[in-house]
């Protein structure tokens, strides 16, 4: 640990505004420039439980609101045990689904705005604007996959996160974001 940091959780508080998705998107771009040069030692090791797209660039991978910790301006993401190799929109995809957030039952009209305001503050190109939804779902059902595989392999600490329902979100989740990409698509694009 390299220090304590107060706070709240971003998953205890309301749901982000507009702005303050565009914020996240900011701050999610600036760590992603920031390690865009760092060549990892050749033995490094790491811990990717989905794997990636592509790997272009070491990445948290677990980018969610109860990863991130909020006091008044300071803003931090903690829990990078997961960090390695990924891309920028794998990354991004990931944030997304948690921080809109996606999920079954959703309003996909709302959600293509809250998920263009974080486009937008990421400063996302018409290429990856075209590219992120459908990385959302992929990245979605990898962990529905990473669950429901685990708990039947008993690998941990999957296993007790699927008994504990957590599959219950994950499978719908995927199922509603992919039902939804051409939206999504549509209205990063507006």
């Amino acid at each position: 640990m390299l220090e304590y940091v107060p706070g709240s959780m971003a998953d205890t508080l309301a749901p982000m505004s507009a702005g303050e998705l565009r914020r996240l998107g900011q701050l999610i771009r600036s760590f992603h420039d920031a390690v865009e040069g760092f060549q990892p030692p050749p033995y490094a090791q790491w811990n990717v439980v989905i794997p990636p797209d592509r790997d272009e660039l070491i990445c948290h991978n677990d980018l969610a609101p109860w990863n991130l910790v909020r006091d008044g301006d300071r803003w931090v993401f903690i829990d990078w045990d997961g960090a390695g190799p990924g891309s920028r929109l794998w990354d991004l995809a990931y944030a997304a689904h948690g921080f809109v957030p996606m999920a079954s039952g959703g309003d996909p009209s709302v959600d293509g705005l809250r998920l263009r305001a974080l486009a937008d503050g990421y400063g996302l190109d018409q290429q990856q604007r075209l590219a992120l939804p459908g990385l959302i779902g992929e990245h979605t059902r990898g962990m529905f996959d990473l669950l429901a595989t685990s708990s039947l392999t008993g690998r941990q600490p999957w296993a007790r996160l699927y008994a504990e329902g957590h599959g219950d979100h994950w499978g719908p989740a995927a199922d509603y974001i992919e039902e939804h990409v051409d939206i999504w698509t549509t209205t990063l694009l507006s």
